[in-house]
């Protein structure tokens, strides 16, 4: 029982409440949430983030994929007349569509921005969904594993950096909001949390001539972390190990050299290589 309700927490659901008031101040001001905002809401549980976000902006969203806690949250959000809460899978709902409803109602809308508490096991998919969809947010300020935001947040060279760090580096830049202590949940989580912001840029960090190419380049060359650049990428697109060799060269990059020593500036050269050459 919870908060003097008798729901039963789902495990497969990834539910961890959290319960410190000053984590979720520290979340609202790391969001920079503004009166004119249409704000999203992943995972609102009980409406501990959502209640005090919904006194700050204009509209807000929350979309709770748990049936056992809508009625709860239609309880508990009743006073606001500004919330909308939608019984669905973040992962199967058009969060665009969402959004251009609502700015098409409501012309006062200015900014558009994404919160929530992510569950652990979903969080890389929600990201990337939200970035390749190009929805119109402006922003994502979310609690997720904290080794997730470690990898999200690591440069080049470092042990934490791969195709996560350059997939939010290349649509974002990043802020480091806070980090959250397992206690700070109901039921405490086996491992800490952090927050971050992340800001969609209005120009990608780098241009690739073919994007697709592009991401599947990074993820050939990170496949075996531990192997050269020359030996992952051996066979990428048909090309051998002494192409895929002259083509790295040519990129102004050692061929000895491994994936997680790249920047993303290296990545959009190689690939352009790779594209001219195929």
């Amino acid at each position: 029982m919870y908060k003097g309700y008798n729901f039963k927490f789902t495990k497969s659901l990834g539910q961890n409440f959290l319960k410190s008031d000053k984590v979720i101040g520290e979340i609202l001001e790391g969001a920079d949430l503004k009166a004119d905002d249409l704000v999203i809401e992943i995972g609102p549980g009980m409406g501990a983030l959502t209640k005090p976000a919904a006194n700050l902006v204009r509209r807000l969203m929350a979309i709770e994929i748990d049936t056992e806690l809508i009625p709860i949250l239609e309880r508990e959000l009743s006073v606001f007349d500004n919330i909308k809460v939608i019984n669905e899978d973040v992962l199967k709902t058009n969060v665009g569509s969402i959004i251009a409803e609502e700015l098409s109602l409501d012309p006062e809308i200015k900014g558009v921005k994404v919160i929530g508490n992510l569950p652990y096991y979903i969080t890389t998919p929600i990201i990337m969904k939200l970035l390749e969809e190009d929805g119109g947010i402006d922003s994502i300020t979310i609690m997720m594993q904290k080794e997730v935001a470690d990898r999200i947040k690591a440069e080049a060279g470092g042990k934490e950096y791969g195709s996560l760090s350059i997939a939010v580096k290349y649509y974002c830049t990043v802020t480091d909001i806070c980090d959250v202590p397992k206690t700070m949940f109901i039921p405490q989580p086996k491992v800490d949390s952090a927050v971050l912001r992340l800001d969609l840029r209005e120009e990608k960090a780098v241009t690739p001539k073919d994007e697709k190419l592009f991401f599947s380049c990074i993820k050939a060359a990170f496949s075996q972390r531990r192997k050269t650049l020359a030996n992952c990428l051996s066979g990428f697109k048909g090309l051998d190990k002494n192409r895929v060799t002259e083509i790295i060269t040519e990129a102004g990059i050692s061929p000895g050299a491994r994936a997680e020593t790249l920047t993303i500036e290296d990545f959009a050269r190689l690939a352009d290589k790779i594209e001219e050459s195929i």
